[in-house]
């Protein structure tokens, strides 16, 4: 098997054009899938990946390698239950079936589960796998990326990016810092100069995720408030004014960490209404969180779509039927299955001897699997994503 020797084999990425969904055509072969110890990976159904022009698929530009058995590649992710998650797992899985390739997924117990990312990478080493694929948990799996790397496994980053983005061989992933961008463009539009009171409920307060930090402020660029610092969730001002749109007041009541999950949304936006009973606009890091958020708000008798707006990011099926159903306003959807499938592929390729993929985002650190928004409100205020109605959405949605 092609394995330690994997990153002496890179060579120049031949792009696809127009084809997102595609991919690689079927190698044949047996494959497998190990589900590992640390987590075990929920069985689900997830949607298709959607046919797109948002980014090619990479293709073999090299004759494959001698027969050594299935090429092994290894996913993790942050847990197992966040139905972002489980996508991206099924995807993985649904890529390794046509692709013949050796697939073992992994993840952490929780949000936030270092120590069992760490230990799956650990594995994957001893294993040899050909590759890794992982939605790292932070700063802290640095090291361990980076031993699996001088290992000569090839490790791809979904979704959320690592810091700094070179720790890994190249990310696979939604422009986050776009799709925060995109929904507060959206808010600014919805507002129409009215002053905006703002709940923002993010996963962590202990620790620099760029997911996070990337979402929460792209969204209050895309409302028009300066944003000092990116990294830094708390370096906007409270207090001052937006510029998107007919532009007005801002006041941000709190910064809450809610783990990413329904529960922490709840708990989170309690906390909020306690510190402000006026919040019209809601950020939230996901859709999960989202709807604990809605549960709060209703709970204190607002009006989800009058009295106060929420926005999100992922677009999964559930969240985009909220979309439809009013309990959601905008959010943003991206594409997990995609991004997985892609990776396996990738890693597959280079596994026999061909083309490593390149970035191909508008920034050159990585490769982007595209972003749209979901409302049935569109506002000429967003300009970063293209708009789409709920029911577009739901055709295109995971989960």
């Amino acid at each position: 098997m092609a394995r330690a020797s994997i990153r002496n084999r890179r060579l120049a990425f031949v792009a696809s054009a127009g084809v997102l969904a595609l991919g690689l055509a079927a190698c044949g072969g047996s494959s497998s899938t190990t589900e590992s110890s640390s987590a075990p990976a929920p069985e689900s159904s997830a949607a298709p990946a959607p046919e797109s022009s948002a980014a090619p698929a990479p293709e073999s530009s090299a004759a494959p390698a001698p027969d050594a058995g299935p090429v092994a590649v290894t996913l993790i992710t942050k847990d197992s239950t966040n139905p972002f998650f489980v996508a991206m797992q099924e995807g993985a899985k649904q890529a390794a079936e046509s692709s013949g390739v050796e697939l073992t997924v992994g993840s952490g117990k929780e949000e936030g589960d270092d120590q069992g990312q760490i230990d799956l990478i650990e594995q994957a080493i001893a294993r040899g796998d050909a590759g890794i694929l992982i939605t790292p948990m932070s700063v802290n799996v640095n090291a361990a990326i980076e031993k699996a790397r001088a290992a000569g496994l090839y490790v791809i980053a979904l979704d959320t990016p690592t810091d700094p983005p070179e720790t890994v061989d190249i990310t696979f992933a939604t422009d986050n810092c776009l799709a925060g961008q995109a929904i507060g463009e959206w808010a600014a539009g919805w507002l129409n100069g009215e002053k905006a009171v703002i709940a923002e409920l993010v996963i962590f307060d202990d620790r620099v995720v760029s997911v996070d930090y990337c979402r929460a402020n792209g969204f209050l660029t895309g409302m028009g408030v300066e944003v000092p610092t990116l990294e830094d969730m708390a370096s906007p001002a409270k207090s001052g004014s937006y510029t998107t749109g007919a532009g007005g007041d801002y006041e941000i009541v709190c910064l809450e960490a809610t783990g990413a999950n329904e529960e922490g949304g709840r708990a989170g936006m309690e906390k909020c209404l306690a510190a402000n009973p006026d919040i019209n606009v809601v950020y939230t890091i996901n859709e999960p969180t989202a709807f604990g958020a809605a549960e709060a708000l209703k709970a204190a008798g607002k009006k989800i779509g009058e009295d106060v707006i929420i926005v999100s990011v992922d677009g999964g099926l559930a969240g985009v039927e909220a979309v439809k159903a009013g309990e959601i306003q905008a959010t943003s959807q991206q594409y997990p299955l995609l991004m997985a499938k892609l990776g396996v592929e990738a890693i597959k390729v280079i596994a026999e001897g061909g083309a490593a993929p390149e970035n191909t985002s508008a920034n050159g650190q990585f490769f982007d699997t595209g972003v749209a928004l979901c409302t049935e409100d569109p506002q000429d205020t967003v300009t970063s994503a293209k708009q789409l109605t709920a029911d577009e959405c739901i055709a295109l949605a995971w989960g």
